[in-house]
């Protein structure tokens, strides 16, 4: 028997459809607005977020303080001012990307630079090998937090809260609540004091510790972009229990997260030697929630997986640009945490509304 012809009628159903579908593509592209265009390329590339908000901020205080907020000197002197939160933003992004938190960034750092002080200071360790020792306690007491986040399944909130005040206790047991005037190191322990040096380019200053944080942020951009290990960083931050079913072993990465945070933190408390002069058991006070600001202002989701190393980076510049740019305009400094305050919450806003995106 031979094949049936098709008849006007199923002919007609097949260009019904053809129509059908070619105007519901037509409807979906037409649906799409500008809106969720740019919602959807900001989800692919969180970083632009900061990127813009730098941008704008740049050009809103250049107009107002004009040439001023423009100078050589200005933009150096902010750069160097961000230059220690930036390094401690650097080690809270890591934790951030695993979808925790570290309270304890700040104490870390300055219980490090105490023991770095008073091994080479006042017990005479060459200075070389008190900076040594001072990486080896950084990364230990990162370990310390992320076996308890691991081995007892603590909230890493809680965790590090708790050793946010132990280490700043011991902090001042050891110091005694002194601090180790600038004097002392430059007679007995000049290197502890080498990241604050000049260093002239043109006519900006710059220090050896703004160097030391683009470096920082550039090796950490490589290991997180780079290697099998930064890839299980954002799997367990965007679904832990996925990436274990996937084979990631998730504690030991973690653990590995923490530590290298620690480390990072210990890097921060030799550059803050050389930035403050000094050695104080109480300076950085702030140095967590600044370090955290910094993370959600440059584009890092405080619930894991999403982000670029670079948007704290960029996050502690944009700090810097506001503060200085409203202290040039005269605004008190009340006014200024105010804005901080006011431009950490549009962040955070701008941060869910894109993880609204469809997929």
């Amino acid at each position: 028997m031979g094949k049936e012809k098709p008849t006007r009628t199923d002919y007609d159903f097949e260009q019904a459809l053809d129509k059908s579908d070619t105007s519901i593509a037509a409807f979906e592209m037409k649906r799409q607005s500008m809106v969720d265009r740019v919602q959807h390329f900001l989800h692919s590339y969180p970083t632009m977020v900061p990127v813009i908000v730098l941008v704008l901020s740049i050009i809103s205080f250049g107009f107002i303080s004009g040439e001023r907020f423009f100078s050589p000197f200005n933009l150096s002197l902010i750069m160097q001012q961000v230059s220690i939160i930036g390094i401690l933003a650097a080690g809270q992004s890591l934790i951030i990307l695993t979808a925790g938190i570290d309270l304890s960034v700040a104490a870390i750092m300055v219980f490090m630079s105490v023991i770095m002080g008073n091994l080479a200071i006042n017990l005479g360790v060459p200075s070389f090998l008190a900076i040594l020792l001072g990486f080896t306690g950084g990364t230990a007491a990162g370990m310390m937090n992320g076996l308890l986040v691991t081995r007892l399944k603590l909230p890493p909130f809680i965790v590090t809260l708790g050793t946010w005040n132990i280490f700043f206790a011991l902090n001042l047991w050891l110091s005694g609540a002194q601090s180790i005037r600038s004097q002392d190191i430059d007679k007995k322990a000049p290197l502890l004091k080498f990241f604050g040096t000049n260093l002239s380019i043109g006519n900006a200053q710059l220090t050896y510790g703004v160097i030391l944080m683009f470096v920082l942020f550039t090796v950490l951009w490589y290991l997180l972009n780079k290697t099998a290990w930064g890839r299980h960083v954002y799997a367990i931050g965007d679904d832990k229990e996925a990436a274990e079913l996937s084979g990631i072993r998730t504690d030991r990465t973690l653990v590995s997260v923490y530590m290298l945070a620690g480390f990072v933190c210990a890097i921060g408390a030799w550059a803050s030697i050389g930035r403050v002069g000094s050695i104080s058991p109480q300076s950085f006070y702030e140095g967590n929630l600044q370090s955290i600001t910094a993370v959600v202002i440059g584009g890092i989701s405080l619930f894991g997986g999403r982000g670029s190393i670079m948007g704290p980076l960029i996050g502690a510049v944009i700090v810097g640009v506001f503060q200085s740019g409203l202290r040039l305009a005269g605004v008190d400094v009340l006014w200024q945490v105010f804005a901080i305050g006011w431009l950490i919450i549009i962040a955070v806003a701008i941060d869910q509304w894109i993880r609204k995106v469809a997929s």
